[in-house]
């Protein structure tokens, strides 16, 4: 009897000694699980600041550039485009203009046409020939000397106000960016000839256009010149040859001297 109530007891010591060694473990577990759970937040939070600096670190890097892109900025165009000015010449969203509100300055010289207006030109010269016609350049670039030279002559024999409607005074002149030239004769008589025809209905294809387009005198500020052509790029030529626009109306940009 006293055997069978000792073995009871040991068996009930045991029983007690694994259920707290049962509540132990998993006392252990419980924490140990309760720590990894703890340690997920903290990991995505490093990530997030770590997201977030560099967030920050890109945010910075493009405020500082379109402060470098904006600080040549004088306007804003009536298209809304940006007006920028640098080195005294100006662009409008990215397109050098030359007309009467905007000259170049007297020391600007690329030194000819640019290679890309010559490509494009050599290049549209070999299709018109291949459709039977001749086009040359009879006028490219113009130094800031030989327009005052130009201009002045024109004065003299015609007067300023006719004069200012068919030649730019100097630092005016789109001769002298060396993105536009004159074709053949360089007067009216080229409208009308096969050439002339020819070029007003495919020169946008190469990326040029008719600077000075019949009807838009009062916004060009100058008479229509058929054979004055301004490269702009075939997509932009494009466009403006689709929409009968010139380049003032492009751009949302005017045409006139301040006196």
């Amino acid at each position: 009897m006293r055997k069978n109530i000792r073995i009871k007891m040991t068996a009930a010591i045991l029983m007690a000694a694994v259920t707290v060694c049962t509540i132990t473990s998993c006392g252990k577990k419980q924490a140990a699980d309760a720590d990894n759970q703890m340690e997920v937040p903290i990991q995505t939070s490093k990530e997030a600041t770590a997201d977030q600096e560099s967030e920050n670190r890109e945010q910075s890097t493009e405020n500082m550039q379109t402060k470098v892109e904006s600080e040549n900025a004088v306007g804003v165009s009536t298209k809304g485009y940006t007006i920028e000015k640098i080195d005294g010449v100006t662009y409008v969203n990215g397109i050098m203009i030359v007309n009467k509100t905007y000259p170049l300055p007297s020391s600007y010289n690329p030194g000819g046409l640019s290679g890309q207006v010559l490509d494009a030109f050599a290049e549209m010269q070999a299709d018109a020939a291949a459709a039977g016609l001749n086009i040359w350049i009879q006028s490219s670039f113009r130094t800031y000397e030989y327009q005052d030279y130009l201009y002045n002559m024109y004065v003299s024999t015609d007067g300023k106000a006719a004069a200012d409607t068919y030649s730019a005074r100097p630092g005016f002149s789109e001769h002298q960016s060396g993105l536009c030239f004159d074709l053949n004769s360089i007067d009216d008589s080229f409208t009308n000839t096969p050439e002339g025809r020819w070029v007003d209905a495919n020169a946008h294809k190469y990326g040029f256009i008719i600077r000075f387009p019949l009807g838009k005198e009062d916004i060009t500020g100058y008479k229509y010149e058929s054979w004055h052509l301004r490269y702009v790029g075939e997509e932009i030529a494009t466009y403006m040859y689709n929409n009968n626009m010139c380049l003032e109306e492009y751009l949302g940009v005017t045409s006139q001297y301040e006196n």
